[in-house]
């Protein structure tokens, strides 16, 4: 669903998809690559959260736009989500830098989702990630997992989609 500035909202098996293979869990800190209107930002709030069995957990989410309006649109929908009972809390939406992906000061991050289609897997992203991190990516229509591990990143496909570019 178009948003504006070229940008989208992606059908919710798609995001189902997507957050089932990033794997976000309480206490993540997850970054939100090309956050558009808030929902996989608030989403990923949800999941990092506490937890009954993790009642301590502190997880962060920080989503990135490009666009300063969808960056005012993203804010609005999670005062929206916070206004109706939503826990929100722990999600904020933030300007990117532009040439720059991510956000490289607040790294390391758990997991990255990435909701914008790359031409290869950004290096800028996988340094960003924690020695034990995720981040899923379309790239080339193809829905990458990539898994770090120290020096060691391993990639899988998981199925093929489209996004609009990342930039």
């Amino acid at each position: 669903m178009p948003i504006g500035h070229g940008a989208t909202c992606s059908q919710p098996t798609t995001v189902l998809h997507l957050l089932t293979h990033l794997d976000a869990r309480p206490g993540h800190r997850v970054l939100d690559v090309g956050s558009g209107s808030g929902w996989t930002t608030a989403l990923l709030a949800g999941l990092v959260g506490p937890a009954p069995e993790l009642p301590d957990a502190a997880g962060q989410v920080l989503g990135v736009e490009l666009e300063p309006e969808l960056v005012a649109f993203g804010r609005a929908n999670l005062e929206v989500a916070a206004g109706h009972g939503i826990d929100v809390s722990r999600a904020r939406i933030a300007q990117a830098e532009p040439g720059e992906l991510g956000s490289p000061d607040d790294a390391p991050f758990d997991r990255i989702l990435v909701s914008a289609e790359a031409r290869e897997v950004p290096e800028a992203l996988v340094a960003q990630l924690t020695e034990t991190g995720r981040m899923v990516i379309p790239v080339r229509r193809a829905l990458l997992v990539v898994d770090r591990d120290g020096d060691s990143v391993r990639t899988r496909d998981v199925g093929g989609y489209r996004f609009v570019p990342l930039r």
